[in-house]
């Protein structure tokens, strides 16, 4: 089974073997897996002694941010960053938790970003309970997500400081993608600020006051940033207007010159196809001067005809 796992006792953390970690006794263990596969649900079921209604949520496959008081523990769903690439409709990684007074169980399907910065915590005695342990992974991945969501305005504020009918498309793609992003994060990061802020309210031991203030500024922290990613979603598909209109201008502007060169063009194409008719007494046939003619007045006219359009000014700028 691929996983890990922490005992704490006596001052001082160990890493020891899954297997071995619910049969010693310790002040705190940490048991953590990275899948949900069958083996996964058959040691939470037998080994952990898990029951079904708690098995279920930390092998499930589709998962929103939320906490539940089950018996005597909580159940907590996380969403963080992930290592791997994900999908644009779930951009964001979950890690399941199952605590209760001295234990903690945690089920990930996905890397996620966060989780070294916990592990070391751990190691380095830091996390002495659930509490603990529950509020690093929750200021660890809303630390983390923190400047991924600066970026996204940042971009934003690029693409507003370069806007130019010659960039259209490629502003268009850029804004797309940091429209798509920031809905990907707020689908989680807004009920993750709910799911957070319900835990600090539990009343359970082994959460202490500094565990609920630290849970506290996380959901303060997650709630800036789902209204961060709220103001982005609203400015790009602002952007994304503006953009279509431009283009919509830009069209304009290139049909309007394209109609003013047809109407020049329009009495000069009757005149010449007037006189190339092939048929007796066209004037001036035989005229030595006759084409030379021609070819002045068709001059005279377009001029005349593009000189009545630009004091109409249906030329664009």
């Amino acid at each position: 089974m691929i996983g890990f796992a922490y005992r704490f006792h006596e001052g001082a953390a160990q890493s020891c073997s899954i297997d071995e970690a619910l049969d010693r006794v310790c002040d705190f263990v940490w048991v953590h897996l990275d899948s949900n596969t069958a083996e996964a649900q058959h040691w939470l079921s037998n080994k952990a002694g898990l029951p079904d209604y708690i098995v279920e949520p930390l092998t499930a496959t589709e998962t929103r941010p939320r906490c539940d008081a089950m018996a005597d523990g909580a159940f907590l769903n996380l969403r963080g960053r992930s290592s791997e690439v994900m999908s644009m409709s779930d951009l964001l990684a979950s890690v399941r938790i199952w605590a209760t007074a001295g234990r903690v169980i945690s089920v990930t399907r996905k890397p996620m970003i966060a989780m070294p910065q916990v592990i070391a915590a751990m190691e380095a005695g830091d996390l002495r309970d659930p509490g603990d342990l529950i509020a690093e992974f929750a200021i660890a991945i809303t630390a983390e997500l923190d400047p991924e969501v600066a970026e996204l305005g940042d971009a934003l504020d690029d693409c507003e400081t370069e806007i130019d009918a010659d960039k259209i498309f490629e502003l268009r793609r850029e804004v797309t993608k940091v429209r798509a992003t920031s809905i990907g994060y707020r689908r989680f990061l807004a009920p993750q600020r709910g799911a957070i802020e319900k835990l600090a309210a539990l009343p359970v031991p082994w959460l202490r006051d500094d565990d609920r203030m630290h849970l506290n500024a996380a959901a303060d922290r997650a709630a800036r940033m789902a209204e961060e990613l709220e103001s982005i979603r609203e400015r790009s598909a602002l952007m994304h207007e503006a953009l279509t209109d431009l283009r919509a201008e830009q069209i304009d502007q290139r049909a309007l010159v394209i109609s003013v060169v047809a109407m020049i063009f329009l009495p000069l194409t009757f005149l010449t196809g007037l006189l190339g008719m092939n048929v007796a007494g066209i004037p001036y046939a035989h005229a030595p001067w006759a084409f030379d003619g021609v070819v002045l007045g068709c001059v005279v006219i377009a001029i005349a005809i593009t000189g009545f359009f630009i004091r109409r000014h249906w030329f664009p700028d």
